[in-house]
Formats: C-alpha cells, structure tokens, sequence
C-alpha cells in the first residue's frame, strides 16, 4: 500500500452538503486520526493535539464549499497537509508568547525541536497510509471468520510461514493464502473506493 491514491473528487463533493452525514462521517474516520497522530508525533500533548485536529476539520468544512479541487494542481492532502501545518504553527507561536513560558522551558525546548519539512511530510504519510489501512481493517474484519483473518493477519503482517500458520489454526496452506489473498484484495478495494481513482 506504498502508493497511496488521492482523496476521491466524489467525497470532496459531497462534503459541501453540511447535512450529509454519511460523506463527513467518512472524511472524519480518515482524517481526524491522521491529524491527531501527526500534530502528536510533533510534541502536542493529548488535548492540545484533539483540540488541533477539531480546529482543522472547523476550518475544512468551512472552506470546503469554496474549494474547486483540480487533482492536476494536487491532492486534497496536501492542501489538508499545509493546513494542519498552518495550525500547528499558529498554536507554537501561540505557546511561546504565553506569560507562563519560561515555567515550562522543557516543553518549549521540545517545541523547537521540530522536524525539518522533508521529515514532516514523511511523518504526514505515515500517519495516513497507517490510518487508511486501519480504517479499511475495521471495515474487513467483521466480515469474514476468525481463522480467515488470522490467516491473513499472521503471513501478510506478521510474516510467520503459510505452512505454521496453516497447522496451528487447522487450515491447508492453499486455504491460508487463499485467505489471505481474499482480504488483502477486499483492502485494496477498500482503500481505492476511498480515494481517486
């Protein structure tokens, strides 16, 4: 899953109807975790890092009627990208000016250890190739029996042999990679069904 599809045109859309429940559902099932987990992994604490992430998605839905996406000029994820980084300064700069401050010189200290733009842009990746296949997980598992998940879960993450696998939960080997390669292409549809085409 290294290549990562754009988010679909059809989802964007359907995020300027305010009252379509199910198209911001989805958007916020994918994206609030990304953000989360970014604006964590550059030193925001728990509720600094919840209190970022709903301020981002306030200001997608409030922009997004106005948003012309054109996937020729870039993905929807970049643009998501540079606000959430927007923010994330906006709330350092807010931090540092804070009367406060130097009781806190070990937090400030870690602040400014911030990544380089080249890092931040991995880390943003990470988070959402991370996110993407747990969000298509959750969808996947309750659909299919234990044993074919465990199937697919223990040689295609874990790596552990299609023949040990097949002995300890009772299955052939061809049943094992048959499972295994079922699900991985239902997460495969999954994601595209997600994303751009």
């Amino acid at each position: 899953m290294a290549d990562i599809p754009q988010t679909r045109a059809s989802l964007l859309i359907r995020l300027r109807d305010q009252q379509d429940d199910a198209a911001w559902r989805q958007f916020v099932d994918l994206y609030t975790p990304v953000v989360y987990g970014y604006a964590r992994k550059q030193g925001l604490q728990d509720a600094d890092a919840a209190d970022l992430s709903q301020e981002v998605l306030s200001t997608v839905a409030r922009a997004i009627g106005d948003l012309e996406y054109d996937p020729r000029r870039g993905a929807f994820r970049n643009w998501l990208f540079t606000l959430v980084r927007r923010k994330l300064s906006n709330w350092r700069r807010a931090q540092r000016s804070r009367p406060d401050r130097n009781a806190n010189a070990a937090a400030d200290g870690a602040l400014e250890q911030c990544p380089a733009a080249d890092e931040q842009d991995a880390v943003w990746e990470e988070e959402w190739e991370q996110r993407l296949f747990t969000w298509a997980c959750a969808r996947v598992r309750p659909q299919v029996s234990d044993h074919t998940w465990q199937a697919f879960w223990r040689t295609a993450i874990e790596g552990q042999p299609g023949k040990r696998v097949a002995t300890e939960l009772g299955l052939s080997v061809a049943a094992v990679y048959n499972a295994r390669s079922r699900i991985r292409a239902r997460l495969k549809q999954l994601v595209q069904s997600a994303q751009e085409p």
